[in-house]
């Protein structure tokens, strides 16, 4: 369990699949950036989360729910691990009602923190849908820098292709972004 200053990140429960479900999970514009098909309705949720936690058996598996005042609004995983290269990709999906309040930069720095002094990873990546620019926000907020663009890598649930853009961090060089923002008295995501 990780505590930031508004949110707590949790593993999840199968009780969360209602909240999932209304928040995020069946949103159609959440889906489509984050490169899966909304969910159709409950059972399809409630099937979701039960693989989700059953799949906390593995000890590769990080995933937590973003909950608010007791609310899942929102997701976080480690969605690639990879040990020989100290390496990990992140992906992440917020309800819209609590876009714009600084919850998922909350959020992605207090995991980030988590990967770097926890679990000791080197490097962390996050890629976002190439239309996504919210969420670029979020990533170069948190201290992430641009790398690339990687052309027609993601299939879209409706067939087409798009663009994405790769993110990543290095955990001494992040740490050292991190260090000085909080003494140029900037506040600490």
């Amino acid at each position: 369990m990780i505590h930031t200053k508004r949110l707590v990140l949790r593993p999840f429960s199968l009780d969360d699949a209602e909240q999932a479900y209304a928040n995020w999970l069946s949103d159609p514009v959440v889906a489509h950036m984050a490169g899966w098909a909304p969910h159709k309705d409950m059972d399809s949720a409630r099937a979701f989360i039960a693989d989700v936690t059953a799949a906390y058996q593995s000890p590769t598996v990080l995933r937590w729910g973003i909950t608010l005042d007791g609310n899942v609004i929102g997701d976080i995983s480690v969605t690639k691990w990879n040990e020989r290269h100290e390496s990990c990709e992140l992906g992440y999906a917020l309800s819209q009602k609590w876009w714009g309040q600084g919850l998922m930069p909350e959020a992605l720095c207090a995991v980030t923190r988590y990967l770097f002094d926890t679990v000791g990873f080197h490097r962390i990546a996050l890629r976002r849908h190439a239309d996504n620019v919210r969420s670029g926000r979020v990533m170069t907020k948190t201290g992430y820098l641009l790398e690339g663009c990687q052309k027609d890598a993601r299939k879209n649930a409706d067939g087409t292709f798009t663009d994405l853009l790769l993110y990543a961090a290095i955990n001494g060089e992040w740490q050292d972004t991190q260090k000085k923002a909080i003494n140029q008295n900037k506040t600490e995501l």
